[in-house]
């Protein structure tokens, strides 16, 4: 039917191979398969989320656990084992099978003698199973023939049927013995009958649960038909996702792709612009140096030369006081002189009414700072900061063509999966699913009257032997119940008689039964047993799939017969085992059956996705920043002007030198310190009190003149310094600045394609890894989550738990139970034979004189 084709092929829509196909160079655009070593590499695309394909729940648990009777399971695999250890003959079986098959000649095989060899090692394979037949045979044979001569030898008053006991002294022993015997061996037939029983019923229960795992394998292969379209559309659905991804990039082309051009050219043009509004501030830095160094500079001026007269005046007036006649007295003369000599150090250290003034430096550069530099600069700012808009606005052509073919290509994506009729497939499969399942519902009914059959048939075999045992255990009773001491052999009751005619009925039933049990029990354990060794043991470990996999076996001119038989091409290497392996992980059936080498739709994606027009569209993008410019020429004359501003001329050796120097030829302070003690040299007096007032006048001379003197020099050495360094090769850093921006902006103007080119190349790859997401997304969806075909591995495990566990382990377990029952009943009639003497009468007994006789 045509639909079974499309279901092979339901998923080939939306997968990419692992092939590579020629026409993959035309997938991904030229500028993005350039060489990465001479590039540096792109950015990290943004992960796009495309959710959860909508998931399949499967309701089938192909697992069996067989509870109690597993031991039972179990015992019988050992016994198998112990009869068959030989491994699985897969080599053996696909010889006999290409035999069988014709693969090869049958004249080349008898001339090289492989049939008997085949048949030798067959033999050798199966030598356990044929020992224990051919003593199964052996004993149905046998048992007809050996209780003929068994009923005739006691016919003839042997074999125990002469009706005369001998008198024995240790009658009680073999009489206890043989008791013992057969209690025991009723006990283990009972044990034997209750395990075949158990794997009668167990058979009866488990085919009920068979209609079970039929309804939810079923109800699985419905979920898988009725989900697989929702999860194809949903994957189609995406698309969306990536395409809406790359249109937000598209609209914000300004930002990412302008915004990449800007740092590109930022390493460049950014310092220069530092450079020259750094510029700028030092003018500033210089006109405040400027000020404060002429401001300072009248104020040392003005007051030193009040300090000159404040301290010529005190040093006049200290020379008249130590012109005291108190000073020539001995004792006092020695310190007015020691405070006499020191009277030349109260002068002026500094002399700044030399120094040349900066008001024509001052003068140039207010001039210069009338044009506002900054300003200029940080118009250079935003004129080279509005490369995204220009982008945006150069490009917005393009940005419409690229949104229209991503519109095309969802168009055709979304076409090309309804060419394929997907939901019409599965829907037949559906119906086909319904159908064969109603055919199955139908034979239910037969089912049950079969196992019913069996059943019954399996409990009238039981009843032979569980009639044996209700001879042996009413002998039993009745004999031991009735069975006297005191009694002689031909004096014995009623009851005792009894339970010796019970136990030789028994061994009647047991010599007609045994034949028909044994046939029985042998063919249940030649077919039970070689189907465990040779089919569900092989099928447990895979092995079965090896052979079913084998190249050429199946059909002599196919390889693989599985994608010859779906595909019609044996060379794929799809196997029935690897199939059955990726079912079992519950993967796609996309990986599970290898569509992607029957139908790659790779070159699809490429040819769509990867379009060689979005290339062409991007390649012709060209952005144009010439119009960018960093620096006007009012700001390139104003540097030049804070160049040639004179600052460089200034004496700054001649100020740092007076600058250095203090404002006084010693410390004030210290001079005080100096006085006030040697006054406390002095005897109080007149003297004393007129040298402790001079200092005190010098220190408030140097509170309110020294002071302010000291502060405005600190501040003329800080504007100083600041000048010097400002104005050290001031020409040749002007000029490293208009350089800087004549460079950053030549680079705008002639290089700046150079960097479109590279940073579209970056803008185009980062589209495109977007599409890759999705492929790789689909790639991956389709090998783990579309279409899970759990339900495939497990039909097959179902089908090995009926097959194996429900059916065949509990038809072995049968015969085992039913075997041991029939080789004990051996035991059971010999048993039985030599205990019934003791409990029948007898016809004549042996007699003593002396009346002593003993026959207990």
């Amino acid at each position: 039917m045509l639909w079974t084709r499309w279901l092979v092929l339901l998923l080939c829509w939306g997968g990419t191979g692992s092939e590579r196909q020629a026409d993959e160079r035309d997938a991904v655009p030229a500028e993005v398969r350039s060489d990465s070593r001479r590039e540096r590499s792109p950015p990290p695309v943004e992960p796009l989320d495309f959710g959860f394909v909508p998931a399949a729940v499967y309701d089938t648990h192909a697992y069996y656990e067989p509870g109690t009777i597993g031991i039972l399971f179990h015992m019988v695999h050992a016994f198998l084992y112990m009869v068959q250890p030989n491994h699985f003959p897969k080599d053996l079986i696909v010889r006999v099978i290409q035999q069988n098959l014709g693969a090869f000649k049958i004249e080349e095989w008898r001339k090289s003698g492989l049939t008997n060899a085949l048949l030798l090692q067959w033999i050798q394979y199966e030598s356990g199973f044929l020992v224990c037949a051919s003593f199964g045979v052996v004993f149905v044979v046998l048992t007809p023939i050996i209780a003929t001569c068994f009923c005739m030898c006691r016919c003839c008053d042997n074999c125990g049927g002469e009706m005369h006991q001998r008198q024995r002294k240790n009658a009680d022993c073999h009489r206890g013995f043989y008791t013992a015997s057969l209690v025991g061996t009723t006990i283990f037939i009972i044990l034997g009958v209750l395990i075949a029983l158990a794997a009668n019923y167990n058979i009866s229960s488990q085919i009920k649960s068979t209609r079970r795992l039929i309804n939810t394998n079923m109800r699985d292969l419905k979920t898988f038909a009725n989900n697989t379209p929702a999860q194809i559309d949903y994957l189609t659905a995406q698309y969306t996702t990536s395409k809406n991804k790359v249109l937000s990039d598209l609209d914000n082309i300004g930002p990412l792709l302008g915004g990449r051009i800007h740092i590109q050219l930022e390493k460049s043009v950014i310092p220069s612009l530092d450079a020259a509004l750094r510029m700028a501030g030092a003018m500033r830095e210089t006109k405040e140096a400027l000020e404060n160094v002429s401001s300072s500079l009248e104020v040392l001026q003005e007051g030193v030369g009040k300090l000159q007269a404040s301290l010529s005046g005190e040093r006049a007036s200290l020379s008249n006081t130590l012109s005291d006649p108190a000073c020539t007295n001995g004792a006092v003369s020695h310190t007015c002189n020691a405070i006499r000599s020191t009277l030349f150090q109260l002068g002026i250290n500094a002399d700044f009414s030399k120094l040349p003034d900066v008001n024509h430096a001052l003068a140039n550069v207010n001039t210069v700072l009338k044009t506002d530099l900054s300003n200029i600069v940080q118009r250079g700012y935003a004129s080279f900061n509005d490369t995204p808009r220009l982008v945006k606005e150069q490009t917005k052509n393009i940005v419409a063509g690229v949104k229209g073919m991503l519109d095309k290509i969802g168009a055709e994506i979304t076409g090309f999966s309804k060419m394929f009729p997907v939901e019409a497939s599965l829907a037949n499969f559906t119906i086909f699913l319904n159908e064969r399942h109603k055919v199955i519902e139908s034979y239910y009914p037969q089912m049950d009257q079969m196992d019913f059959y069996r059943w019954i048939a399996c409990v009238a075999v039981l009843c032979m032997v569980v009639l044996v045992l209700a001879f042996n255990i009413l002998g039993l009773l009745c004999g031991n119940c009735g069975y006297d001491k005191q009694a002689t052999p031909t004096t014995r009751g009623c009851l005792s008689n009894t339970g010796g005619n019970l136990l030789m009925a028994g061994v009647g039933f047991s010599f007609i039964f045994a034949c028909v049990l044994m046939a029985i029990i042998t063919t249940l354990f030649v077919v039970g047993g070689n189907v465990e060794k040779l089919i569900c043991e092989p099928l447990a470990n895979r092995q079965l799939f090896k052979i079913i996999d084998t190249p050429f076996l199946v059909h002599p001119e196919k390889k693989n017969f599985l994608p010859g038989m779906l595909f019609q091409n044996p060379n794929i290497d799809l196997t029935l085992g690897s199939m059955y392996r990726e079912c079992y992980e519950n993967n796609g059936l996309y990986h599970a059956l290898q569509l992607e080498t029957m139908f790659n739709i790779n070159s699809f994606l490429n040819r769509t996705v990867y379009n060689r027009d979005l290339a062409k569209v991007f390649e012709s993008v060209q952005v144009d920043l010439q119009g960018v410019m960093l620096l006007e020429q009012a700001g390139r004359d104003n540097l030049i002007n804070f160049a040639n501003s004179g600052i460089g001329q200034i004496d700054y050796q001649a100020y740092l030198a007076e600058v250095n120097k203090g404002v006084t030829v010693i410390d004030l302070l210290s001079f005080c310190s100096d006085l006030e003690a040697q006054a406390d040299q002095l005897p109080r007096g007149a003297l004393e009190n007129a040298l402790r007032g001079h200092a005190s006048s010098i220190r408030a001379i140097h509170r309110d003149q020294v002071v302010p003197l000291e502060q405005a020099m600190s501040t003329l050495n800080q504007s100083i310094k600041l000048l010097q360094r400002t104005s050290t090769d001031l020409p040749v850093k002007v000029t490293n600045v208009l350089s800087a921006i004549d460079a950053a902006e030549y680079l705008i103007a002639h290089n700046a394609s150079h960097v479109v080119k590279q940073e579209t190349k970056m803008y185009v790859q980062g589209l495109v890894g977007y599409f890759k997401q999705y492929t790789e997304w689909v790639k991956n969806s389709l090998t783990a989550e579309v279409a899970q075909c759990k339900p495939i591995s497990n039909i097959v495990d179902s089908m090995e738990i009926v097959g194996c566990s429900f059916i065949t382990d509990s038809v072995n377990t049968f015969w085992f139970g039913l075997g041991g029952c029939c080789i004990l009943l051996i035991p059971s009639i010999i048993f039985s034979v030599k205990l019934a003497k003791y409990y029948r009468r007898m016809d004549t007994e042996d007699v003593f004189e002396d009346g002593q006789e003993n026959w207990n």
